[in-house]
């Protein structure tokens, strides 16, 4: 994975109305399954008069992700799916998608229908401001004292953020640092230390 990946900034909403039905889209952002579920749940109870509240999210990024969609109600297939696959293809993680339809008394089919939410989709994206999401390792470092001012000079180096140190028979620093910064660190400080300070995975 690479060190971030692009999520909402701000929550947008955007509307399409389509044979004369209005179509509803809110798109936010979603850091787990259980805020989409609880955000989905919440924007029903703001939009009551919706006939369907169709939904689509991507919690993670890469290989770490986890999808969710529903046509809730909508013929199968013609509205949770063209709205995941509108975020699949957006390169945008934790984000989560809602489209509500006030239905106008004009059946636009399964074909208008995937249409109508593909485009419903499109429009809150092409509105939505991103913001990078950088993914942080947070690892420990074991060493003699006679060690200790080097490894501090190699964490800042290398834009590490000391969270804690213990001081005891040997010292211990918990640092975090972002994934490709903490591989040149490690790198180095093997090299500096001859292999005696390793950098011990904490999440």
């Amino acid at each position: 994975m690479s060190d971030g990946y692009r999520v909402p900034a701000e929550p947008v909403q955007s509307e399409i109305v389509i044979n004369r039905s209005r179509f509803l889209t809110t798109a936010e952002l979603a850091t787990s399954v259980l805020g989409a579920r609880e955000r989905l749940a919440a924007l029903r109870s703001e939009m009551p008069g919706a006939n369907h509240h169709v939904y689509a999210f991507r919690v993670g990024f890469g290989n770490s992700i986890t999808e969710g969609m529903s046509d809730d109600g909508e013929p199968t297939g013609t509205a949770g799916p063209p709205t995941l696959a509108v975020l699949r293809g957006s390169g945008i993680g934790d984000i989560l998608i809602v489209t509500a339809r006030y239905f106008g008394g004009a059946k636009l089919g399964t074909g208008g229908l995937v249409r109508a939410y593909t485009a419903s989709a499109q429009e809150a994206l092409r509105a939505l401001k991103t913001e990078l999401k950088v993914e942080k390792k947070t690892v420990g470092l074991e060493m003699p004292y006679s060690f200790y001012n080097l490894v501090k000079r190699l964490v800042a180096a290398h834009n590490g953020t000391i969270e804690d140190e213990v001081f005891d028979e040997r010292i211990l620093i918990i640092v975090r640092f972002v994934q490709s910064d903490l591989n040149r660190f490690t790198v180095e400080v093997r090299e500096r230390t001859a292999g005696r300070v390793l950098p011990v995975s904490l999440s």
